[in-house]
């Protein structure tokens, strides 16, 4: 299994997408660590690759961004040869093709969710080692250990966006509240048809629960 390079930082993280009747959510913390050193806590894990795709990005920070980046080149040249925007599947495949060739070399687990006029709404999966997964849902990152129960419990299919966004904050925040290398904020993504919004949530403004 990969392991971080010298001087490489870790986003020690807590990455999410949720799919809901017309759109995808995709959300994660901000907290960028080495070893328990907190080098940034305000990142920004969520990557726009095209117009209406996004990923979350968790492992290495530099493997990932460089991933996301020639993803996004690619996609951006498809755009322009084809004369149609690429489909959310095409964007995973790229993701896991780059990922499942260089396991050896890469520590990046990746969630890629977004719209297209082909499938709709759709989440996909790469988790470390490079296979492709599509899901209703996704969560990854170290802090995702901490909240397969509670997502398991509380996701249903055909949410609404609102549902979709507190499933997401709330999951997030609870997986913060447990792992160390998750925490600052969250910030969040819906994509619909129509256009992509921005959410920021501050740290004294997420959802609280017991903590004993």
């Amino acid at each position: 299994m990969p392991q971080l390079k010298p001087g490489e930082m870790n986003l020690g993280t807590t990455i999410m997408a949720c799919q809901f009747a017309d759109g995808v959510v995709v959300c994660a913390d901000s907290r960028t660590t080495m070893g328990s050193y907190i080098a940034n806590r305000v990142t920004d894990k969520l990557t726009q690759v095209h117009d209406r795709i996004f990923c979350c990005r968790s492992g290495s920070a530099a493997d990932t961004q460089a991933v996301a980046d020639i993803v996004h080149y690619h996609l951006q040249l498809y755009g322009v040869q084809e004369e149609t925007a690429p489909t959310v599947q095409t964007a995973a495949t790229l993701f896991q093709k780059l990922v499942y060739d260089n396991k050896n070399g890469l520590m990046a687990g990746i969630i890629i969710g977004g719209w297209d006029p082909v499938d709709g709404p759709s989440v996909y999966s790469i988790p470390l080692g490079g296979s492709l997964h599509k899901r209703p849902f996704a969560i990854g990152g170290s802090g995702s250990t901490y909240i397969y129960g509670y997502c398991d419990a509380n996701y249903h299919e055909g949410m609404s966006r609102e549902e979709a966004i507190q499933f997401c904050k709330n999951s997030v925040s609870l997986a913060m509240s447990r792992d160390g290398s998750s925490g600052g904020t969250i910030r969040l993504a819906i994509i619909t048809k129509d256009n992509v919004e921005r959410i920021f949530v501050p740290g004294n403004e997420l959802p609280t629960f017991w903590e004993g």
